[in-house]
């Protein structure tokens, strides 16, 4: 199936919301993103959607590792009726694109190293938080090593 991506509007927030909402267990990661559409981590242009209605989504908000600047991709969300349909692949694709595109040096991502490695995130051995190990990746947006060093994300996170 062929998904049409395109960065989220202002027009899409309730549908990018109904689709965390119906793809998570609790309304966390919907807040999350409401939470981080106000906050100087959220990067013009690098909320991605899938499908027309919005079914997949993707998010890249500023974060840092050590003195270093990165991306942080997350939340990935699909509605649960379309899952394995290719939405969240499209989803991620073009908001990393878009990240490369706008110079960007990498992102990280906490979540299954099988689904992430598609994308050609690596495990991050070099970049610490209180994650499990392997859970946490790297991805190089454009020539260069991944930086080493604390990961901090934005305060939406609270983490």
């Amino acid at each position: 199936m062929t998904w049409t991506t395109r960065p989220e509007t202002a027009a899409d927030h309730a549908a990018v919301r109904a689709v965390l909402r119906a793809a998570f267990p609790t309304p966390a990661e919907a807040d999350l993103v409401d939470a981080l559409r106000r906050d100087p981590a959220w990067l013009p242009g690098l909320a991605w959607t899938a499908g027309d209605p919005v079914t997949g989504y993707a998010l890249l908000t500023r974060c840092h590792v050590g003195d270093a600047a990165a991306l942080a991709l997350a939340p990935v969300a699909v509605h649960p009726d379309r899952q394995r349909t290719g939405a969240g692949t499209a989803a991620v694709t073009a908001a990393l694109d878009a990240a490369r595109d706008a110079g960007e040096a990498f992102a990280v991502v906490l979540g299954d190293p099988a689904y992430y490695a598609r994308f050609g995130f690596v495990p991050a051995p070099g970049i610490t938080a209180d994650f499990p190990d392997g859970a946490l990746m790297a991805l190089a947006l454009r020539d260069g090593p991944v930086p080493a060093g604390r990961i901090r994300y934005p305060a939406p996170f609270g983490v």
